[in-house]
């Protein structure tokens, strides 16, 4: 069974379907500047709409893109925090637009 929004994958062939805050950290941590230097983020479709990557830097620390051309956007900004790329990749993909996902319903108090 495949991711049911997205999946991430890492340069060395490492994947995780749906990955949590936690997974991407872990998978950000093991990004290196030889043989692992970038993890993608994309829904598991032909043609996405949508995807973020985090890249080691040569200079050191991180580059983060985020690109969504549903929305017309796309952004590059370096980092140095883990925490900080995994949080904010966390929150910016909770944001996309998956046809699949089912509505969440509003109730009244």
């Amino acid at each position: 069974m495949g991711a049911q929004y997205y999946g991430a994958d890492s340069e060395n062939g490492d994947r995780i379907d749906d990955a949590s805050e936690d997974a991407l950290f872990m998978m950000i941590s093991a990004l290196n500047d030889s043989d692992n230097t970038f993890v993608v983020a994309q829904p598991d479709e032909d043609d996405p709409v949508w995807f973020a990557s985090v890249a080691v830097l040569d200079e050191g620390g991180y580059e983060m893109v985020r690109r969504d051309t549903s929305r017309n956007e796309h952004e590059v900004t370096p980092a140095t925090s883990i925490n900080d790329l995994a949080r904010d990749l966390t929150i910016w993909m909770a944001a996309r637009d998956f046809p699949e996902r089912p509505t969440r319903q509003v109730t009244d108090f």
